[in-house]
């Protein structure tokens, strides 16, 4: 745990989230884009000196989960366990995630206190006994509007679909608990019209503010025709619906009910990170469930797109499901971290391709950004023994190269930190890159190196001096995004034992140029983004 956590004294953490991810079956490519985004996100916020929360984990009750689990012959909790500890865990650990806390929907921290929410709802008059039936998809684990279901063809013909899922829905009849969703349409309007920033991008909060126009139906909260759940507390045939318990995490990981202080210094969320596919649960229900209950709503709800692959939304049920590990093995873990936030405007839906990821790796991160710090530290040692000149002879250019990285940090530092905005951000630093390089190739050190005179001398040590603090503030900027190689590039600079650990560095200082001390030993490590050998192939 986070000894610097939001339950120490200060302003409100940072709070961040993910999904909780069902473990119905391994991660794929589509859990861990939206995972990397909000782990760059706080790891941005830290390094702007804040103190951050950021949460992820596993949502494990509901139908979908209990069918799986029999399917592979063993007990739900059985099946939630197996897959959590050697799937999910796994997985964020090798791709370097930083959450503060990983909760599963399972454990006693959460169950008890989602109890407690709906019964203090149902206490209120929030809820109330009824019967539905209607059209269920337990993909999505939620009832459809007839309106929203497809046609099915071929093998599903004469049969309506999920229009997620693409298959078939399964009519439901049962005795539910509601809640009473349909009273709080006008102030969620009225929220949304006084926050136009609370759902992001603005597609998506067209979306929600049409369908909630169109009026909301009461919510069936519960489930009584299997048991795998957390039992309503005064009725216990029923168990909650798996949306009400899973949006609950949100609260219950912080300290709902349990720890004031903690839940009062991280409460609400700031960003909510989810998947377009299940934003109406994020920007109807949850704050309508906030607000019948008094607490403070989430700052920001962004919804990123779906990953495409041959022109199919990714998912296990498509059969498009790609493994993180399969492109981790062939790129290493910071190129995958970056390529997708990097290749697509997050909010909007991109394709993947082996193609697209070994050009982009090669181009811009093993021959700009790869080559410019291997040629910097080859020079030094070539010229200066490995020792940081000085930089004595600032002209023009150098001059240049200054405004330009005054530039990348400030718009790197709103695009991420405040705007979501993950490619732009990562653009503007490498757009510095090829500025760092330019110079380079413009000013000619091998050249300058022939002249022995004092003023040469100076020239080429301003050069070399110029390009190794570029590359020391570019080491902070892409620390977020990637922090194995950053560290590297960190210490072949010799900037830890003059400037600290890499981690303790702010971003919006990455622009006060000077920083790097003339005198640090530079030393040429190995290959940041060493060229694949082969096409990569799965």
């Amino acid at each position: 745990m986070n000894p610097n956590g939001p339950e120490s004294a200060g302003a409100k953490a940072f709070y961040v989230s993910t999904p909780i991810y069902y473990v119905n079956d391994a991660p794929h490519l589509g859990h861990a884009y939206t995972t990397v985004a909000a782990d760059v996100l706080a790891r941005w916020h830290r390094q702007r000196g804040e103190r951050v929360w950021f949460l992820t984990g596993t949502d494990e009750h509901g139908q979908k989960i209990m069918r799986t689990a029999e399917a592979n012959g063993v007990s739900p909790q059985e099946w939630c366990d197996r897959l959590v500890s050697e799937s999910w865990e796994p997985l964020w650990e090798h791709l370097d995630m930083s959450n503060d806390d990983f909760i599963r929907t399972t454990q006693k921290r959460h169950t008890d206190r989602v109890q407690e929410f709906v019964q203090d709802l149902y206490d209120k008059g929030e809820i109330y006994k009824g019967g539905y039936e209607g059209p269920y998809c337990v993909g999505c684990e939620e009832y459809k509007l007839p309106g929203e279901l497809l046609d099915g063809e071929g093998e599903y013909a004469g049969q309506k679909l999920c229009p997620i899922h693409k298959r078939p829905v399964e009519t439901v009849s049962e005795e539910n608990y509601f809640f009473k969703l349909s009273e709080y349409g006008d102030k969620l309007l009225a929220h949304y019209e006084a926050d136009p920033g609370l759902i992001q991008p603005e597609s998506a909060r067209n979306e929600v503010v049409n369908f909630v126009r169109q009026g909301l139906q009461d919510l069936s909260i519960s489930r009584s025709t299997f048991d795998w759940g957390i039992p309503i507390p005064w009725d216990p045939k029923h168990v909650i619906y798996v949306w009400v318990d899973a949006l609950l995490n949100y609260a219950t990981a912080v300290g709902y009910n349990e720890n004031p202080e903690k839940f009062g210094a991280t409460f609400p969320a700031d960003v909510h990170l989810v998947g377009k596919d299940i934003l109406r649960f994020h920007a109807v229900i949850w704050p309508a469930m906030l607000m019948a209950q008094g607490l403070p709503l989430p700052r920001k709800v962004a919804a990123n797109g779906w990953l495409m692959v041959g022109g199919e939304k990714m998912s296990k049920s498509n059969l498009t499901g790609i493994k993180p590990q399969d492109l981790t093995s062939h790129f290493g873990v910071d190129a995958y971290r970056w390529y997708f936030l990097r290749a697509i405007s997050f909010g909007q839906d991109g394709s993947f391709s082996w193609e697209d990821l070994t050009a982009r790796y090669t181009s811009e991160l093993a021959n700009d950004y790869g080559n410019l710090a291997s040629r910097v530290a080859a020079m030094v040692g070539k010229y200066f023994g490995g020792t940081l000149p000085a930089a004595t002879a600032d002209g023009e250019a150098e001059r240049a190269v200054h405004d330009g990285l005054a530039k990348a940090v400030a718009e790197a530092d709103r695009r991420i930190g405040d705007e979501l905005d993950f490619q732009g951000g990562i653009l503007a630093v490498f757009e510095f890159i090829k500025q760092v390089n330019g110079y380079i190739t413009e000013q000619e050190p091998w050249k300058v190196a022939k002249d022995e005179s004092s003023e040469g001398r100076a020239r080429l040590a301003t050069i070399l001096y110029t390009a190794a603090e570029s590359l020391r503030a570019v080491a902070v900027l892409m620390n977020p995004v990637m922090p194995e190689t950053s560290g590297k590039l960190w210490d072949s600079l010799g900037a830890a034992e003059s400037l600290g650990a890499l981690a303790d560095q702010k971003v919006r200082d990455a622009g006060e140029w000077g920083r790097l001390q003339a005198g640090a030993k530079v030393t040429k490590g190995a290959v940041l983004f060493p060229r694949p050998e082969e096409p990569a192939t799965v």
